[in-house]
């Protein structure tokens, strides 16, 4: 009886599957039910490993809420046949991608792990075996019968990092991602080790929750020094506007001008949610700390408290897919779904 691991491998596109055409010298992508003629290293990691490639594959430029419903979609209608998932994707939006699967499927008991590279896998000095090959190592990993990892992730240069906490920092260097506010959940080395107490707990659920509908009413507004009425009029005054992700200064302030604040409370007024976040990579928001920001919460603009802007985002998305009421849709943002927030800011806010 075979008793090997079950892997799920799903490429959307993205360098990690390039190699170079010998005849032409151009990139191309690999067929990865072949993969391990590129990396012969996975037949040493005794998991059993299938393979399913977007057809077309996708720019992670390109990436959109429905290409999200298609990736869990898959990994839903293939969780009882696997012990985990391994998504390989473009590493531009990958924090938006890993955000939006932590809103899309939740109460997971299997890991849902994202990995890309900066260079393609069949480069010399490419970053994508070591990821590719870590990231089925951990999508397989369990401790007494259950997986130690039962959540969204990106695992990238030796770092696992929880999903929706992780952003893009650097397009440049093979550390290419961050996550300020959460730290690591496991780190590899001659060994993988996991910060077990950073991780959610494994759900009983033999299936996830999945939620179907990304709602995209929404904008973002960033303010800089000199923005005028005339920008945030523009943009408040969206037609079919449902949702305004707001991205503040520090730990939540705005300007002081009354033009401002008014536009804030008109826009919640006419049932816009209105969700503020930090500009800054770390910490978070705390509304009424400043009394910048006191005006905000008078106005019916809800804290994003340590969200980053992916996961804020993509929740908004998720939130305005549900239909929420205005009520459900406040409860919902004051409360951890997928460990996005850091629930003693919410217990003190």
């Amino acid at each position: 009886m075979n008793t090997l691991p079950k892997i799920l491998l799903l490429y959307t596109g993205g360098t990690i599957g390039m190699i170079n055409n010998p005849e032409t010298g151009a990139l191309m992508p690999f067929n990865f039910e072949h993969m391990a003629s590129q990396v012969p290293e996975l037949n040493k990691l005794g998991v059993e490993l299938d393979a399913i490639t977007f057809d077309p594959i996708i720019d992670s430029s390109d990436m959109r809420p429905s290409y999200w419903i298609q990736m869990a979609q898959i990994i839903y209608d293939n969780y009882s046949k696997y012990d985990g998932f391994v998504v390989l994707q473009g590493t531009d939006t990958m924090a938006y991608t890993a955000s939006a699967l932590s809103f899309i499927l939740q109460d997971l008991s299997k890991p849902i792990v994202l990995t890309g590279s900066q260079l393609p896998i069949g480069t010399i000095r490419t970053d994508g075996k070591e990821n590719l090959i870590s990231s089925i190592e951990i999508a397989a990993d369990k401790k007494d019968g259950k997986a130690i990892v039962p959540e969204v992730c990106v695992f990238f240069e030796n770092q696992l990092f929880r999903g929706n906490r992780t952003t893009k920092h650097n397009a440049e260097y093979f550390y290419a991602f961050r996550s300020d506010n959460y730290p690591a959940l496991a780190e590899a080395g001659i060994e993988i080790h996991y910060n077990t107490s950073a991780l959610l707990p494994v759900s009983n659920s033999k299936q996830p929750l999945f939620y179907k509908e990304m709602d995209q009413s929404l904008a973002m507004l960033r303010l800089f020094p000199g923005i005028t009425e005339n920008v945030v009029n523009q943009i408040c005054n969206i037609d079919g506007l449902k949702g305004l992700i707001l991205q503040s200064y520090g730990a939540g302030n705005v300007m002081t001008d009354k033009w401002f604040t008014e536009v804030m409370q008109k826009t919640v007024s006419k049932g816009v949610y209105v969700l503020n976040v930090t500009q800054c990579r770390a910490g978070g928001v705390k509304m009424g700390k400043y009394e910048s920001s006191k005006g905000l919460i008078d106005a019916g603009v809800w804290s994003g408290y340590d969200m980053s802007l992916e996961a804020a985002l993509t929740k908004m998305m998720y939130v305005l897919g549900e239909k929420m009421n205005r009520t459900e849709a406040e409860a919902c943002f004051k409360k951890s779904l997928s460990g996005e927030i850091n629930t003693n800011l919410i217990l003190t806010d």
